[in-house]
């Protein structure tokens, strides 16, 4: 209806002056006006320029006082004329138009507010303001002191109208052509092809613009860590294999078999291919010797040692599996002095809540040379951690199967105050360095930590389900600040 409207004036006229006045001319809604003009300027039907006009329109408190009258004339009629108490006068009306009524009423010299008693210092009011807003609800134009006074008092706003003015455009016609976009098998067969008007094609129209891809927080993170361990001169390992053999991922450790962290309700192990066949059998042997006997000045764990369990296949629990393979290799050719790290996904079968995934991400350093300490490992952890911002740091004596002696790692939080673990560390035990085969004055030094709980503390965010995993909000990776660590 609109449609027919516009083009069937303009058959006749030459041009729609305001497309509000048509609208309303002829009763239909003015979006549906310009939803149709939209369209056929598109198509070149018409030429299109826009309209504005600004206008004042009521608030919904004028569109009141428009309807009941103003507070001031509403106080003035509820008086007396013998005049009538505060309290009485507050309750003929209503409690948000009292002060404000007081208060336009005596600036009007309407009223007298005695202390006792209230009083009407005139007998008779106009009530301008009802007025005035009933003139700007009719459209018609009142003085700019008016407007000022009403605009103060909150009750009108200005509002942009919008609209159009039209002209016949180089594509005119009374009614829109249908045009068709698919020539069909059924247009050659009738030979309707030949009366069909096709609608242009534009070679030159860009598509759908791509979203470009967004870094997720924790990769973000990670690619600072990894530039902290590569400004130390560290070394990063293959993270490539997430399936790892018992072996590499205990036994090599000096971790006994029975140990609990070795049960399935902690680890995730292989239906298919259940077990490895590829382990190295001389190294196997000293690793079984050791478990059983001991060594090394180590008494083991006397036990029987069963090949059965270190060739399970798992979902590797640690990227410290990583780090036995890489010493391992190391301690195959002639010994060199070698500093590694790794950053990568772990898998443990844990209940999942807010600070627990059953996969996250490791991060790991170690540092492999003749006659390290105790004290080599805290002054490279005061180095390592200054890098990440964190100054004071505390140590704890811990136990860690493949490390002796071992340190929990704490950190002064300044947002929580107080002393938060920040990571786990240790020397490797000789029981793990010296059946690889590496000397015997080599000692390693090792530390590690999450990633995930430094990416939530510098981001503000209180559950690992909103950072890692199928309930990430993409709002979040798409805004998301740049992470900027303290690199030294």
């Amino acid at each position: 209806m609109a449609e027919e409207a516009v083009l069937g004036y303009l058959e006749k006229n030459e041009e729609i002056t305001d497309s509000g006045e048509f609208a309303a001319e002829r009763g239909i809604d003015h979006n549906e006006i310009v939803n149709v003009i939209k369209s056929l300027h598109g198509f070149r039907y018409v030429d299109a320029q826009d309209i504005k006009r600004e206008a004042w329109v009521l608030t919904d408190e004028g569109k009141t006082y428009a309807t009941v009258g103003s507070p001031e004339v509403q106080l003035f009629l509820a008086i007396p004329p013998e005049g009538i108490s505060k309290e009485d006068l507050q309750k003929k009306l209503d409690p948000s138009l009292f002060k404000i009524a007081c208060a336009q009423a005596a600036k009007n010299k309407w009223v007298d507010m005695g202390k006792q008693l209230i009083s009407r210092k005139v007998q008779h009011v106009d009530d301008k303001v009802k007025d005035l807003l009933i003139q700007i609800q009719q459209g018609r134009n009142i003085g700019s002191d008016e407007i000022k006074a009403l605009k103060a008092r909150k009750l009108i706003v200005p509002q942009t109208w919008k609209g159009y003015s039209l002209k016949k455009g180089p594509n005119y016609a009374p009614k829109r052509k249908k045009v068709v976009t698919d020539l069909t098998r059924d247009n050659f067969q009738s030979g309707e092809w030949k009366e069909l008007e096709f609608k242009e094609y534009n070679y030159s129209a860009k598509g759908q613009p791509l979203e470009g891809g967004n870094l997720h927080p924790l990769l973000k993170v990670r690619s600072q860590l990894k530039q902290i361990f590569l400004c130390m001169g560290f070394e990063e390992m293959p993270t490539n294999n997430f399936v790892e053999s018992s072996f590499w991922n205990f036994d090599a450790l000096f971790q006994p078999q029975q140990h609990p962290a070795r049960d399935s309700h902690d680890t995730f192990f292989l239906e298919t291919p259940s077990t490895t066949k590829e382990l190295p059998d001389d190294y196997v042997l000293r690793v079984k010797q050791v478990h059983e006997a001991g060594g090394y000045g180590s008494r083991g764990y006397a036990y029987d040692w069963k090949r059965e369990e270190a060739n399970k296949n798992l979902l590797r629990t640690h990227t410290t599996a990583v780090s036995s393979r890489m010493l391992y290799q190391l301690a195959q050719k002639p010994f060199a002095p070698k500093k590694y790290f790794s950053i990568d996904r772990v898998f443990r079968n844990e209940a999942v809540d807010r600070t627990h995934l059953a996969e996250f991400h490791q991060i790991e350093g170690l540092v492999c040379d003749r006659g390290l300490t105790l004290s080599d490992l805290i002054g490279v952890l005061h180095d390592f951690f200054s890098r990440l911002g964190m100054t004071k740091l505390k140590f704890k004596p811990a136990y860690n199967p493949y490390t002796e002696p071992s340190m929990e790692i704490f950190s002064y939080h300044e947002g929580f105050k107080k002393w938060v673990e920040v990571g786990n560390s240790g020397m490797f035990r000789p029981e793990m360095l010296q059946p690889m085969g590496l000397p015997e004055d080599v000692q390693v030094i090792a530390w590690g930590l999450s990633l995930e709980r430094p990416t939530m503390i510098l981001y503000g965010i209180d559950n690992i389900r909103d950072l890692f995993g199928h309930k990430v909000d993409l709002g979040l990776i798409k805004k998301n600040p740049i992470c900027r660590l303290g690199i030294d």
